[in-house]
This record gives structure tokens, C-alpha cells and sequence, in this order.
């Protein structure tokens, strides 16, 4: 049980700290992309030395999905894992609302940091965006945590430091998901096209995720 709170905790922080940096400095110049990145990736590597002892540190259904294919966990605990980090991600979102209709903190995103399909061409767009950067997140998470062939203690900061990447290219296409759980938060409280929307940002994650479990099962295939 400890380990399940653990994830809704880092999904929780990974949401509010994310996502509120969006909403608060904007994604329309190259200081809010670039400020947004960090945030998702300073969080993560902040959440790693946190409760990767604890959890693993997943707070991402796509990553505890992927480990569950690859073996490395029961689906017993990813159900487990799925339901916190789902609870962490709605408490986000609530939050990120409850900001801007209590203090009036501003909202630059217009959405709660929601993601969106329009400028990724539309849902096909959409789809192919988050499934090839899923793909290469959760690949670099699976071979950075794997115990044979893994970074060890740094593989929080490589992680971390991917996550940024993948924010960098992807934030003016879809606002980056990778991440149903940042996804399905502030989308609930949104509504909207968001939460229309939102199944593009839990299909095409798990999907990448899959592809990278089976990539690193070939890889690390001895």
C-alpha cells in the first residue's frame, strides 16, 4: 500500500509543479516552452531521490505498463500503481483549478495545461506525436532502471533529463503528455475538447510504452 501512495504523492507533484508552470509562464515563447520542460524534468529527477526507494518512482501509467510487460512487476501492483497515480493526477488537477478561482493565479495555457490536438494537425497528428515520444521516454527509463544493464543511482537524472527533451520538441504540437495521468487531471477539470480529447493522450502513451517494451526486451536480450 505504501508503495501505491508513494506513486499518487509523485504523480501528484509531477501534475501540480508541470503543469502549474505552464499555466503561470505560458507555452507561446521559448522561455515558457523551455521554462515548462525543466519543470516536468526537474520534477521527476526530484521525485526519483524522493520515492524511488519506495515505488520506483513510475507516476506514469505508460512507464508502469511497460514494466509490467517486461516482467519486472505483477499486474496486481500495476493496478495498484495505475490507481494512485490516477487519484494524484485528479488532486492535481483540482488544485490547478482551485488556484485560479481562489487566488486568481493566471491560466496562459487557457486550460489548466491541458493537452490539445489542434496543432499536432488534428487526433492523427495527435497520436503519432505522443506514441514516438512515449516510445523513446519510456525506452530510456526501461534501459536507465534495468538491473544488468542500467545507470544505477543516475538513472533518475537521465530520466529526468529525456523528460525535458521530449517537452522541448513536443510542447507546441500536443503540450507534451507521455503521461495519461497528467493528462486525465487537469482535463477533468477543464472539460471541453480537453477532456473529449484525453483518450489520444492514454491510447497513444500505453502504445508507446508497449513498443518500448518490446524494443528493450531485443535489446537487452542476451
Amino acid at each position: 500500500m505504501k508503495k501505491y501512495f508513494a506513486e499518487c504523492i509523485g504523480t501528484f507533484v509531477l501534475t501540480l509543479l508541470g503543469c502549474g508552470t505552464a499555466m503561470f509562464l505560458g507555452c507561446n515563447t521559448p522561455a515558457g516552452v523551455v521554462g515548462t520542460a525543466i519543470a516536468f524534468g526537474l520534477t521527476v529527477v526530484a521525485m526519483a531521490y524522493t520515492i524511488g526507494n519506495i515505488s520506483g518512482c513510475h507516476i506514469n501509467p505508460a512507464i508502469t505498463f511497460a514494466v509490467a510487460l517486461s516482467g519486472r512487476m505483477s499486474w496486481k501492483d500495476a493496478c495498484g500503481y495505475w490507481c494512485g497515480q490516477l487519484i494524484g493526477g485528479i488532486i492535481a488537477g483540482a488544485i490547478l483549478l482551485l488556484l485560479t478561482k481562489v487566488v486568481a493565479a493566471p491560466d496562459l495555457t487557457g486550460g489548466l495545461g491541458t493537452n490539445g490536438v489542434a496543432n499536432a494537425g488534428g487526433i492523427g497528428g495527435a497520436l503519432l506525436v505522443e506514441f514516438i515520444a512515449t516510445f523513446i521516454f519510456v525506452l530510456v527509463v526501461l534501459g536507465a532502471t534495468d538491473a544488468k544493464l542500467g545507470a544505477g543511482k543516475p538513472a533518475g537524472l537521465a530520466i529526468g533529463l529525456t523528460l525535458i527533451l521530449v517537452h522541448l520538441v513536443c510542447i507546441n504540437l500536443t503540450g507534451t503528455s507521455v503521461n495519461p495521468a497528467r493528462s486525465i487531471g487537469p482535463a477533468l477539470f477543464n472539460g471541453g475538447e480537453s477532456l473529449a480529447n484525453v483518450w489520444v493522450f492514454i491510447l497513444a502513451p500505453m502504445a508507446g510504452a508497449a513498443l518500448s517494451a518490446l524494443v528493450w526486451k531485443c535489446l537487452a536480450k542476451e
